[in-house]
């Protein structure tokens, strides 16, 4: 029993489409987005074999933007069963594969190509048997339209079931430092938690999406929440040369959670949901090298009222009243600007300094 990791778009999808074609009786995919060709013709290729394959596809976004019918139609015309997600869930955002009931990978993946080559991302694979058996009886559940209960003892982070209460406590457990990969920081109770660890000495380090990458009726949230961290101390830089799709927390360089959760209500309370916490070496060595690599790259989040206007006011022209922003006089602009340039040349070498001291933020291993 063993659990591994890929790293996305580094590994590409070789490693999924490998496992895909040596499956020899049974494949349960249950996925959010599904239209990669290589994979489509994976999975088709599976069925032609004989396989038994079993495709779970959530019908439609909140919005009711309907998603995934190219593909249903594809696999349905090769023979594949396809159901839609569980209704009793406003979305299905797990993306999960069990392969011949041996072997599971948890995704923070669509199973779209630009998830492949253009985002950061991940999926653990395990073979552990508790893990494998959770998600196949999730899976069996939903495809019936029963109940699922994973009870207490859950190996899994599940959504709408144990959530919120395992990733709270995850943070909670962090001593040294905390890096964070989201879309998406939302959550009161998650925010809540990551203030106190900012104010028991944690070192909080956030990789975050630029705001206007927000839906609008989430600004307020999103906004705020990443404020309120900065404040306290926390580090929030976006990411550089990869789109952040990535769903990830590293705690004192030692555990991890992955998975497809975004740290948003509506994914710990509305959504079905599914990560893993791992703590093999190997999968968390190789993180702490993804999570130096991808803050090197990074650069601070301006999330100053002047840094927010600017980012968010071509598409929501009234930002600046519906957050509260202080919009400044184009006097008070240059004014600003002639200082803020003196000020910036001393912050970019700050900075330089502080990503030195901090190449390894994430643990023990290469911390600063």
């Amino acid at each position: 029993m063993h659990r591994s990791l890929i790293v996305l778009p580094d590994d590409t999808g070789r490693p999924i489409i490998e496992a895909i074609a040596a499956a020899r009786e049974s494949l349960r995919i249950k996925m959010f987005l599904f239209s990669d060709p290589d994979l489509l013709a994976a999975v088709i290729g599976a069925r032609q074999r004989g396989v038994d394959v079993r495709v779970m596809l959530n019908p439609a976004r909140r919005s009711g933007e309907v998603e995934n019918q190219g593909s249903r139609q594809a696999l349905e015309d090769a023979g594949v069963s396809v159901e839609d997600s569980n209704p009793a869930f406003a979305v299905t955002h797990e993306k999960s594969l069990v392969i011949d009931g041996e072997t599971a990978f948890v995704h923070s993946l669509n199973w779209e190509t630009k998830n492949l080559t253009e985002t950061r991302d991940y999926a653990v694979v395990t073979s552990h048997r508790h893990e494998v058996d959770e998600i196949v009886t999730c899976f069996d559940a939903d495809w019936t339209r029963e109940k699922f209960d994973p009870g207490e003892d859950s190996h899994l982070i599940w959504c709408n079931i144990n959530g919120r209460n395992r990733v709270a406590r995850f943070i909670d457990s962090a001593n040294e430092s905390l890096f964070l990969q989201n879309e998406r920081y939302q959550d009161e109770v998650i925010i809540e938690r990551l203030v106190r660890a900012t104010r028991r000495g944690v070192r909080v380090h956030v990789l975050a999406r630029p705001m206007h990458f927000l839906k609008a009726g989430k600004l307020v949230e999103g906004v705020e929440g990443l404020r309120i961290l900065e404040d306290l101390g926390a580090k929030v830089h976006k990411l550089r040369g990869l789109k952040l799709h990535a769903k990830m927390m590293l705690a004192d360089g030692q555990r991890a959670i992955i998975g497809s959760i975004n740290l948003a209500p509506g994914s710990f309370d509305d959504r079905r949901e599914l990560a893993i916490e791992v703590h093999d070496e190997a999968v968390v060595g190789r993180l702490r090298q993804v999570a130096d690599r991808d803050w090197e790259n990074s650069r601070p989040l301006d999330l100053s009222d002047e840094g927010l206007i600017a980012d968010l006011e071509a598409d929501e022209p009234d930002i600046a009243e519906k957050l509260a922003l202080e919009e400044r006089s184009e006097a008070e602009h240059g004014h600003h600007r002639r200082h803020g340039d003196k000020e910036q040349a001393g912050h970019h070498g700050e900075e330089h300094h502080e990503e030195s001291n901090h190449k390894g933020h994430h643990g023990n291993h290469r911390v600063g």
